[in-house]
């Protein structure tokens, strides 16, 4: 009697406090968060396991791998070639390059049709906001154009992935080429982050203008690509227009020549004692290189071929 009472006591008890949910409640409020690793749970040690967690864990700390994991992989580790340790993680010795600076910093493409024209002014019409908001800031104004400038790359590809594998065809190497564009540009922020301080409310704006575009870059590539990679175009016109402007008042003495950042040196392989003015040079003349593949994009959909019948060219910072 007594023990089908508890039978049911138990049966009535048990979905309650042994559920999954409660279970998970219990061991979430226990988690470890390894060091520059995110979290790590008990739940992945054996149970009953306290006494030899905290064994691993006095390993740990004599260790001096620093990241554990559960699935027994490590970070990579990468070398310079002088055999010291390579400091980036954002980039690996292989994706540095020497800047093409005698590339033509004064090509344009005329607008000839209507949508050209739109895209031409939808620029201009962009640049307005951006010229009173920063005025001659130009540290600032890098920055925000840099997270501007990151993102069509990285919509065009992703929609030309999309595509490829809708179609089972291939893209001719133009995901990797835009991808390489959007990487590239993300390492411009990368290097403006180290010389500018942006402010509260332009990091809040960076959000408010990121989804904006975004957004409206995707749906103007799906309706027209050609028309999408003609603004980008001219939004790199513009750019190199900028950072000829911020060349002008760092030689002026208007803007500090500080000594350029470690990741810029490393990036794009600069001499040791390089300046500030150094690595604008060199973020200039990439922003040259991704107008002429922008507008070679959308010169192949004016010529009503798809991208795929024209080789991407691939390593054309």
């Amino acid at each position: 009697m007594m023990s089908r009472g508890c039978t049911r006591l138990g049966s009535s008890i048990g979905p309650r406090y042994l559920s999954t949910a409660t279970t998970w409640r219990t061991l979430s409020n226990d988690c470890i968060k390894a060091p520059a690793a995110g979290v790590r749970c008990k739940s992945t040690v054996a149970l009953g396991g306290d006494k030899q967690q905290e064994e691993k864990q006095a390993v740990g700390a004599k260790d001096a791998k620093g990241i554990v994991s559960y699935w027994g992989l490590e970070p990579t580790r990468v070398s310079k070639e002088d055999g010291a340790p390579w400091k980036w993680t954002c980039f690996r010795p292989w994706e540095a390059y020497s800047a093409d600076l005698t590339i033509d910093l004064k090509k344009h493409h005329a607008p000839a049709t209507l949508l050209d024209k739109m895209a031409y002014w939808t620029v201009k019409a962009l640049r307005w906001p951006t010229d009173l908001f920063f005025q001659r800031r130009y540290g600032c104004r890098a920055m925000m154009l840099e997270t501007v400038a990151a993102v069509p790359g990285m919509v065009g590809g992703l929609l030309l992935h999309c595509k490829s594998l809708r179609r089972f065809e291939h893209s001719g190497g133009w995901i990797k080429a835009l991808l390489e564009e959007a990487e590239n540009e993300r390492m411009h922020l990368m290097t403006f982050m180290e010389v500018s301080d942006p402010r509260w409310y332009e990091r809040a704006l960076v959000f408010a203008v990121q989804g904006v575009f975004f957004n409206a870059y995707f749906l103007g590539y799906i309706i027209s690509p050609k028309f999408a990679h003609r603004v980008v175009g001219y939004l790199e016109e513009e750019a190199i227009h900028s950072y000829t402007e911020f060349l002008k008042e760092l030689d002026n003495g208007n803007i500090q020549n500080v000594p350029a950042p470690p990741i810029a040196i490393d990036y794009w392989r600069l001499p040791p004692n390089s300046t500030l003015r150094d690595v604008v040079l060199a973020v200039r003349a990439d922003e040259a290189h991704h107008r002429d593949v922008n507008h070679f994009a959308s010169d192949i959909h004016y010529q009503g071929r798809q991208l795929k019948e024209a080789p991407a060219p691939l390593g054309y910072h």
